[in-house]
């Protein structure tokens, strides 16, 4: 071995060996990353239930928050309908003509008889004329056929005495038969001769009476050129304008009763017999929710609506109409006995029914239905009262809150009402 052999040993242990496999890694890089899946983990599946409920519609089912009267605890049933007048006119023309004068406006009140409108008479006004020409000559004519009838009636008495004459004559042997006998076949020719001026006469009458009937009928059409007010009322439509032309199938305004407005509500077939005629009740008026006002059932109608398993309380306004218009909508509450003026006194309360409040971080809250989210707010109650609380501050009577809400349920998720369109 020569000289240079240690160095050259060295060199030798300096060499990677391409054969053989690599020296193991460290452990502490892959224990790192195992870690940070597990966490990374960890929180996807505790994302995935807000996540979902971000992106998923909860279905729930609503209530709402409503006003509640005082006299709650007298109340049999409660219904809601609308406001219909019982008595309406739809006042039209009955002919075709153009409009010259109005003399209403929408919200006019108005008595029977009281003209509202005039149609342009000139057309009729010209029948007329036409018609009282033909009724003149019409009468002259029967005046005439009256007159021929006289003369041949005269006629007639004239011949029947100088035929009685010769007849007796003859029979004395005073005068020759046959003269008789002519005047006899004249007599004849004369009674033919009123009978004819007879049917003349009773035909010229017949032609005069058309003649004034049509003239009675042209009178009335120009009448009609005026149209009045059949009833008191009030006009609750837009009425026709000058320069408007109308036809009997149009109307030109509508006219209706106040004094008859009634609130119509529909009873459930099984409630009608807790009901009857002079029934009290309350009513209050979606647009006056802090007004209550006392009703009483005038009548029930005859026939039900098998459809909807339903019948029609009609309710009158005890307290006067004021304010009161057609097709508001109401509550009505049927009450076991009448309130007295002072107890309609205190305004209704707000009731959130019990089932839609519930508790979170210690507070009192609800779910309120905004569109397609709920949006959670903390409520002020008062005591209980008819099946829930009295809401001292919060939302709106008529607010949908989602009832029984689950405890996942969080603030601004995503929900569709039970049965309605996710």
């Amino acid at each position: 071995m020569t000289a240079h052999d240690p160095l050259s040993a060295d060199l030798a242990s300096l060499r990677i060996a391409r054969d053989e496999p690599p020296a193991p890694r460290k452990t502490a890089g892959w224990i790192t990353a195992g870690v940070l899946v597990l966490i990374l983990g960890f929180v996807a599946v505790r994302s995935v239930p807000y996540a979902t409920a971000r992106v998923f519609k909860t279905e729930v089912q609503t209530t709402e928050i409503g006003l509640v009267s005082p006299a709650q605890a007298t109340i049999d049933l409660s219904a809601t309908g609308y406001v219909v007048p019982q008595v309406v006119a739809k006042v039209g023309p009955k002919l075709t003509g153009r409009v010259v004068k109005v003399n209403i406006r929408e919200g006019s009140v108005v008595k029977a008889g009281e003209v509202l409108f005039d149609l342009d008479p000139s057309d009729q006004k010209s029948a007329v004329g036409a018609a009282v020409a033909r009724v003149a000559a019409a009468r002259t004519k029967a005046a005439v056929a009256r007159a021929k009838v006289e003369v041949a009636r005269a006629n007639v008495a004239e011949t029947k005495l100088q035929y009685d004459r010769n007849k007796r004559l003859v029979e004395r042997g005073a005068a020759n038969a046959a003269t008789a006998d002519d005047l006899g076949a004249h007599l004849v020719s004369l009674e033919s001769e009123v009978r004819a001026a007879d049917g003349e006469a009773i035909a010229a009458d017949a032609d005069a009476r058309v003649a004034e009937a049509e003239m009675s009928t042209q009178s009335t059409n120009l009448t009609n050129m005026t149209i009045a007010a059949p009833m008191d009322g009030t006009a609750v439509t837009k009425p026709a304008e000058v320069g408007d032309v109308v036809s009997p199938v149009g109307t030109l305004v509508e006219l209706v009763d106040f004094a008859s407005l009634r609130v119509e509500v529909d009873v459930p077939e099984s409630k009608l017999g807790m009901i009857k005629p002079g029934s009290p009740c309350e009513i209050v008026l979606d647009a006056y929710p802090d007004k209550r006002q006392r009703g009483e059932v005038t009548e029930l109608s005859p026939r039900l609506d098998r459809a909807k398993a339903t019948g029609v309380a009609k309710v009158k306004f005890v307290d006067g109409l004021a304010g009161v218009l057609p097709e508001m909508a109401a509550r009505v509450s049927f009450l076991a006995h009448a309130l007295d003026p002072s107890e309609m006194k205190a305004p209704p309360k707000k009731i959130i029914p019990a089932s839609a409040v519930v508790e979170r971080a210690g507070a009192k809250v609800a779910f309120v239905v905004d569109g397609e989210r709920v949006r959670m707010i903390t409520l002020s109650l008062g005591p209980p009262f008819a099946g829930g609380f009295e809401l001292k501050d919060g939302p709106a009577a008529g607010t949908h809150v989602v009832k029984d809400p689950p405890a996942t349920l969080a603030d601004g998720q995503s929900v569709k009402e039970s049965g309605g369109a996710g």
